[in-house]
Protein backbone atom coordinates (compact mmCIF):
# COMPACT_ATOMS: atom_id res chain seq x y z
CA UNK A 1 0.00 0.00 0.00
CA UNK A 2 1.19 3.51 -0.79
CA UNK A 3 1.97 5.36 2.43
CA UNK A 4 1.32 8.82 0.96
CA UNK A 5 -1.64 10.75 -0.38
CA UNK A 6 -1.91 14.25 -1.83
CA UNK A 7 -4.42 16.74 -0.53
CA UNK A 8 -5.52 20.34 -0.27
CA UNK A 9 -5.55 22.32 2.97
CA UNK A 10 -9.05 23.70 3.51
CA UNK A 11 -8.51 25.55 6.79
CA UNK A 12 -8.73 25.11 10.55
CA UNK A 13 -11.58 24.50 12.96
CA UNK A 14 -12.20 22.72 16.26
CA UNK A 15 -14.00 19.54 17.25
CA UNK A 16 -15.00 17.91 20.51
CA UNK A 17 -12.86 14.99 21.62
CA UNK A 18 -14.00 11.86 23.41
CA UNK A 19 -12.88 13.37 26.73
CA UNK A 20 -15.09 16.45 26.16
CA UNK A 21 -12.11 18.66 25.37
CA UNK A 22 -11.92 20.92 22.34
CA UNK A 23 -9.29 19.83 19.79
CA UNK A 24 -7.90 22.33 17.23
CA UNK A 25 -7.77 20.57 13.86
CA UNK A 26 -6.76 21.26 10.28
CA UNK A 27 -9.23 20.10 7.64
CA UNK A 28 -7.55 18.53 4.59
CA UNK A 29 -9.22 17.32 1.41
CA UNK A 30 -7.14 14.18 0.84
CA UNK A 31 -7.46 12.52 -2.54
CA UNK A 32 -8.72 10.72 -4.38
CA UNK A 33 -5.35 10.17 -6.07
CA UNK A 34 -4.83 8.15 -9.24
CA UNK A 35 -1.77 6.05 -10.11
CA UNK A 36 -0.38 7.48 -13.37
CA UNK A 37 2.96 5.62 -13.61
CA UNK A 38 4.62 2.53 -12.18
CA UNK A 39 8.38 2.22 -11.82
CA UNK A 40 10.12 -1.10 -11.14
CA UNK A 41 13.69 -2.23 -10.60
CA UNK A 42 13.72 -3.83 -14.06
CA UNK A 43 12.75 -0.63 -15.90
CA UNK A 44 13.94 2.21 -13.64
CA UNK A 45 16.23 0.67 -11.04
CA UNK A 46 13.91 1.24 -8.08
CA UNK A 47 10.33 0.62 -6.95
CA UNK A 48 7.93 3.59 -6.99
CA UNK A 49 4.57 4.80 -8.22
CA UNK A 50 3.50 8.21 -9.47
CA UNK A 51 0.21 9.55 -8.14
CA UNK A 52 -1.82 12.51 -9.37
CA UNK A 53 -4.31 14.81 -7.68
CA UNK A 54 -6.61 17.61 -8.80
CA UNK A 55 -8.59 18.01 -11.99
CA UNK A 56 -7.06 19.84 -14.94
CA UNK A 57 -8.69 20.87 -18.21
CA UNK A 58 -7.21 19.26 -21.33
CA UNK A 59 -6.57 22.66 -22.94
CA UNK A 60 -4.08 23.43 -20.14
CA UNK A 61 -2.00 20.28 -20.75
CA UNK A 62 1.04 20.39 -23.07
CA UNK A 63 1.66 17.60 -25.59
CA UNK A 64 4.30 15.64 -23.62
CA UNK A 65 2.10 15.47 -20.52
CA UNK A 66 -0.99 14.72 -22.63
CA UNK A 67 0.87 11.71 -24.03
CA UNK A 68 1.92 10.68 -20.54
CA UNK A 69 -1.67 10.71 -19.27
CA UNK A 70 -2.97 8.99 -22.41
CA UNK A 71 -0.43 6.18 -22.01
CA UNK A 72 -1.61 5.59 -18.46
CA UNK A 73 -5.26 5.84 -19.52
CA UNK A 74 -6.09 8.50 -16.92
CA UNK A 75 -7.51 12.03 -17.03
CA UNK A 76 -5.12 15.01 -16.80
CA UNK A 77 -4.23 15.95 -13.23
CA UNK A 78 -2.83 19.15 -11.79
CA UNK A 79 -0.29 17.70 -9.34
CA UNK A 80 2.00 14.69 -9.78
CA UNK A 81 4.24 13.22 -7.09
CA UNK A 82 6.35 10.07 -6.82
CA UNK A 83 6.00 7.65 -3.91
CA UNK A 84 8.56 4.97 -3.04
CA UNK A 85 6.96 1.58 -2.36
CA UNK A 86 8.30 -1.86 -1.47
CA UNK A 87 6.63 -3.65 -4.37
CA UNK A 88 5.27 -1.56 -7.25
CA UNK A 89 3.81 -4.65 -8.95
CA UNK A 90 0.97 -4.62 -6.41
CA UNK A 91 -0.36 -1.42 -8.00
CA UNK A 92 -2.05 -0.87 -11.35
CA UNK A 93 -2.31 2.11 -13.70
CA UNK A 94 -5.50 4.02 -13.03
CA UNK A 95 -5.78 2.67 -9.49
CA UNK A 96 -7.46 5.09 -7.08
CA UNK A 97 -6.02 5.82 -3.63
CA UNK A 98 -8.51 7.31 -1.19
CA UNK A 99 -8.35 8.64 2.34
CA UNK A 100 -9.69 5.29 3.58
CA UNK A 101 -6.12 3.98 3.29
CA UNK A 102 -5.34 6.05 6.42
CA UNK A 103 -8.28 4.77 8.48
CA UNK A 104 -6.03 2.58 10.65
CA UNK A 105 -3.21 5.11 10.98
CA UNK A 106 -2.92 7.10 14.21
CA UNK A 107 -0.26 9.69 13.30
CA UNK A 108 0.88 11.29 10.05
CA UNK A 109 3.58 13.61 8.72
CA UNK A 110 2.27 16.54 6.66
CA UNK A 111 4.50 18.38 4.15
CA UNK A 112 3.61 21.68 2.52
CA UNK A 113 4.99 25.04 1.42
CA UNK A 114 4.97 27.64 4.18
CA UNK A 115 3.50 31.09 3.66
CA UNK A 116 5.95 33.47 2.00
CA UNK A 117 6.76 36.76 3.75
CA UNK A 118 9.17 38.15 1.17
CA UNK A 119 12.34 40.00 2.21
CA UNK A 120 11.94 40.45 5.97
CA UNK A 121 13.99 42.13 8.66
CA UNK A 122 15.60 40.47 11.65
CA UNK A 123 12.75 41.27 14.06
CA UNK A 124 10.12 39.53 11.95
CA UNK A 125 12.40 36.80 10.60
CA UNK A 126 14.36 35.84 13.73
CA UNK A 127 12.49 37.48 16.59
CA UNK A 128 15.16 40.04 17.51
CA UNK A 129 14.13 42.40 20.33
CA UNK A 130 15.24 45.59 18.57
CA UNK A 131 16.42 48.77 20.26
CA UNK A 132 14.68 51.36 22.46
CA UNK A 133 11.47 52.73 20.99
CA UNK A 134 11.62 56.18 22.55
CA UNK A 135 12.48 59.43 20.77
CA UNK A 136 16.15 60.15 20.33
CA UNK A 137 17.18 56.54 19.92
CA UNK A 138 18.62 55.88 16.49
CA UNK A 139 18.51 52.10 16.93
CA UNK A 140 15.00 50.67 16.52
CA UNK A 141 14.70 47.73 14.14
CA UNK A 142 18.26 47.47 12.83
CA UNK A 143 20.20 44.17 13.13
CA UNK A 144 23.12 45.59 15.08
CA UNK A 145 26.69 44.35 14.91
CA UNK A 146 27.37 41.45 12.53
CA UNK A 147 31.10 40.91 13.14
CA UNK A 148 34.30 41.84 14.96
CA UNK A 149 36.73 44.70 14.48
CA UNK A 150 39.95 43.44 12.91
CA UNK A 151 39.76 39.63 13.15
CA UNK A 152 38.45 37.64 11.33
CA UNK A 153 37.55 40.64 9.12
CA UNK A 154 34.51 38.93 7.61
CA UNK A 155 30.93 38.03 8.42
CA UNK A 156 30.73 34.51 9.86
CA UNK A 157 28.57 31.96 8.09
CA UNK A 158 25.14 31.37 9.59
CA UNK A 159 24.77 34.92 10.91
CA UNK A 160 21.09 35.71 11.40
CA UNK A 161 20.33 38.65 9.14
CA UNK A 162 17.51 40.05 7.02
CA UNK A 163 16.49 38.03 3.96
CA UNK A 164 13.90 35.80 2.33
CA UNK A 165 11.42 34.54 4.93
CA UNK A 166 8.96 31.71 4.39
CA UNK A 167 8.02 30.01 1.11
CA UNK A 168 9.96 26.90 2.19
CA UNK A 169 9.17 23.18 2.12
CA UNK A 170 8.16 22.37 5.70
CA UNK A 171 7.22 19.04 7.30
CA UNK A 172 5.26 18.80 10.55
CA UNK A 173 5.69 15.37 12.09
CA UNK A 174 3.53 13.10 14.24
CA UNK A 175 0.21 14.89 13.86
CA UNK A 176 -2.62 12.89 15.39
CA UNK A 177 -5.42 11.79 13.05
CA UNK A 178 -8.61 12.96 14.79
CA UNK A 179 -11.25 11.99 12.24
CA UNK A 180 -11.67 10.66 8.69
CA UNK A 181 -14.69 11.35 6.48
CA UNK A 182 -14.37 8.91 3.58
CA UNK A 183 -17.60 10.12 1.97
CA UNK A 184 -16.24 13.64 1.47
CA UNK A 185 -12.51 12.66 1.16
CA UNK A 186 -11.64 14.67 4.27
CA UNK A 187 -9.10 14.01 7.02
CA UNK A 188 -8.86 16.02 10.25
CA UNK A 189 -5.45 16.21 11.94
CA UNK A 190 -4.68 17.80 15.30
CA UNK A 191 -2.74 21.07 15.09
CA UNK A 192 -1.56 23.27 12.24
CA UNK A 193 0.00 22.28 8.92
CA UNK A 194 2.24 24.40 6.66
CA UNK A 195 0.90 26.74 4.01
CA UNK A 196 -2.14 28.81 3.22
CA UNK A 197 -5.66 27.57 2.55
CA UNK A 198 -6.07 25.68 -0.75
CA UNK A 199 -2.35 24.87 -0.73
CA UNK A 200 -1.05 21.45 -1.75
CA UNK A 201 0.02 19.14 1.09
CA UNK A 202 1.46 15.63 1.19
CA UNK A 203 0.29 13.29 3.94
CA UNK A 204 2.49 10.36 4.92
CA UNK A 205 2.22 7.61 7.49
CA UNK A 206 4.41 8.62 10.46
CA UNK A 207 6.28 5.36 10.88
Amino acid sequence: MANMILGRKLGMTQVWGEDDNIIPVTVIEAGPCVVSQIKTKETDGYEAIQIGFGDLKEKHVNKPMAGHFAKAGVKPMRYLREVRVDDASKHELGETITVEAFSDIEKVNVTGTSKGHGFSGVIKRHGFAGGPGRHGSHFHRAPGSIGQCAYPSRVLKGMRMAGQFGNDRVTVRNLKVVRIDAEHNVILVKGAVPGASNGLVMIRDAK
